[in-house]
């Protein structure tokens, strides 16, 4: 019987040294948890109570959270706090803390081992459809242009100024305006196109006229100040030119003239802005996510578009997880079920892009535990040494 004691002894040594050089060797793998080993006596249920050696009940994994290491690579993602990301292998969904993601050739992202990184996808307006995973794809790589309707233009236009000496208006030709300021404005197809403003003074107030590429657009538009030096006609400040044809192809170009921030003070003609809308093609030159998750796509033109946003799952019991693939999980009974959320919200943490969750192995503890184990092995062996040793003396007896 101290042979199969020993010999369980020697089991046990033998599964603690291969779960302490487990982990050992997965020191430096992004994401990785480390693991222990949980035994217990056998017990025969005799009288004297002497049990029967020791067997493994379970080896454990410790969820504890890795350091964060920095990168710099964007689709490098790290969960500070609770949390694991969503991947689908094609069989299923699965879960994992290593957050080393990249694209493939087809645009989507993934790990290493090509489970693709699921998100909730977007439904306008800065929202996410949260009852929904689908794989991130990123295939945008143009942000489309859009054509210009509104130029909202805060000047102000001199209160002391006179009628110029020359009639009609003439765009080339100073003496028949007083001022003109310029702006760059876009057709649908992107293209761009200058636009210029050129004020007069009547009798009554203040004429507009506009050019695009030097072709007059429309006629003059009035437009008057009240006693206090803001824009009394029209109300809302808004004047329209009609629409002018580029002749490239593109929808004809009708763009509004914003100047309800326009002031008549003093004796100084003064630009303090002019924001145009649209803009041209943007080429795509980065993918961004932020703490709550959010994937933007960052155009060359200033354009951001949201692709979607990670999403995060967390169990009642993460211990429980069986572990299926590379640094990834996969539900079980013991765990329960997941509970999908979003980065910052309820208990979930936040998402670091640009990092990486390094492995939580404390090398130093490891190697003690593997002395340790050492140590139970050459203890158990020496037992089964002294039981031969004593078998054989029985054995010799005359």
């Amino acid at each position: 019987m101290s042979f199969q004691v020993a010999l369980s002894g020697l089991s046990a040594a033998s599964t603690d040294l291969q779960v302490t050089s487990n982990n050992i060797a997965n020191a430096n793998t992004v994401g990785f948890k480390s693991s222990r080993s949980e035994f217990a006596d056998v017990f025969s249920g005799d009288a004297n109570g002497i049990g029967n050696g020791v067997r493994l009940t379970d080896v454990r994994q410790a969820f504890t959270q890795g350091n964060v290491e920095i990168t710099g690579r964007q689709l490098d993602l790290a969960v500070s706090g609770d949390g694991f990301f969503i991947v689908n292998d094609g069989a299923g969904l699965l879960y994992s803390r290593a957050g080393a993601f990249g694209m493939d050739a087809d645009g989507f992202v993934r790990n290493a081992v090509g489970e693709r990184l699921q998100v909730y996808p977007p439904v306008g307006d800065g929202n996410f459809n949260t009852g929904a995973l689908t794989d991130l794809r990123i295939l945008t790589e143009t942000a489309p242009p859009s054509a210009s309707t509104a130029v909202a233009m805060n000047i102000n236009l001199p209160a002391d100024a006179t009628i110029p000496g020359v009639a009609p208006f003439d765009p080339s030709d100073p003496q028949s305006f007083n001022h003109s300021t310029s702006t760059v404005i876009f057709d649908s197809l992107g293209v761009a196109h200058t636009a210029t403003y050129y004020f007069s003074k009547d009798a009554s107030g203040w004429n507009v006229n506009t050019t695009i590429d030097g072709n007059v657009v429309g006629s003059a538009q009035p437009f008057q100040f009240g006693a206090n030096g803001t824009i009394s006609i029209p109300t809302n400040g808004t004047l329209t030119f009609g629409a002018w044809n580029p002749g490239n192809g593109a929808e004809p170009l009708d763009v509004r003239l914003n100047l309800s921030r326009t002031t008549q003070f003093g004796s100084t003609f003064a630009v303090n802005s002019i924001n145009p809308d649209g803009q041209a093609a943007g080429r795509l030159r980065n993918i961004e996510v932020d703490q709550t998750g959010t994937i933007f796509a960052r155009f060359s033109n200033g354009e951001s578009q949201a692709l979607g946003k990670v999403a995060l799952a967390n169990f009642s019991n993460p211990e429980g997880l069986t572990k299926v693939s590379d640094t990834s999980f996969q539900e079980s009974f013991s765990s329960g079920v997941p509970q999908r959320g979003e980065a910052g919200e309820s208990n979930f943490g936040l998402i670091q892009s640009g990092a990486l969750e390094s492995s939580n192995v404390d090398l130093t503890e490891q190697l003690v535990k593997m002395i340790t184990a050492q140590r139970q092995f050459q203890a158990n062996a020496q037992v089964i040494s002294t039981m031969d040793t004593v078998t054989q003396t029985i054995i010799n007896i005359r």
